[in-house]
């Protein structure tokens, strides 16, 4: 496709690696033809590329393969998740998930994306409710004052929630930033 195609979102494979469009602009030079200036995600590591493009230059589309996944248990060795249309199970290394893991309880829902049967990236949900299983004990007064404390959660995660927040509640975190969001 040309790249005056392009949008938002879309997977591109650029320079031979997956990229992720995340901004363009149209930029007119004095004498020359018009440019893209694009802003670029790498899908293997995160990093922002800036690149410019010819707007009559060709960009290669990547068609990723998404799938619903049910991550059900760890072992020492892997996270085995289960694909909800064929039932297969596989193992995937800590790697996969990044920090995500720390969010992961059975039966938590996943979307995973393939490029040419590669795993490209696990998508988790944007928030998950976990149980607080260990935290300080309320400090009277403090709830005036919006103090924090850390509490740790059932999956080991450790995240700074409110005061008034005890042992055994079910608090619900943001899997992108790790922050509590409130209580579930």
């Amino acid at each position: 496709m040309k790249a005056a195609e392009m949008k938002k979102g879309l997977t591109i494979l650029f320079d031979g690696r997956l990229y992720i469009i995340i901004d363009f602009e149209h930029v007119k030079c004095g004498k020359g033809g018009a440019i893209y200036q694009t802003k670029l995600k790498s899908i293997a590591d995160g990093l922002i590329n800036n690149a410019r493009i010819r707007s009559e230059e060709n960009i290669e589309e990547a068609h990723l393969d998404k799938r619903k996944f049910e991550y059900l248990y760890s072992e020492p060795n892997g996270h085995i998740v289960m694909d909800l249309e064929t039932y297969d199970q596989i193992t995937l290394d800590d790697d996969a998930f990044g920090d995500g893991k720390k969010y992961l309880k059975p039966n938590t829902a996943l979307a995973v994306s393939t490029y040419q049967g590669k795993l490209v990236s696990i998508d988790l949900p944007n928030s998950v409710d976990l149980a607080v299983t260990q935290t300080p004990p309320e400090i009277k007064g403090a709830t005036a004052s919006g103090q924090k404390k850390s509490a740790t959660l059932e999956t080991g995660a450790v995240v700074n929630v409110p005061s008034f927040i005890k042992i055994g509640e079910v608090i619900r975190v943001d899997t992108r930033t790790g922050e509590y969001l409130t209580r579930a």
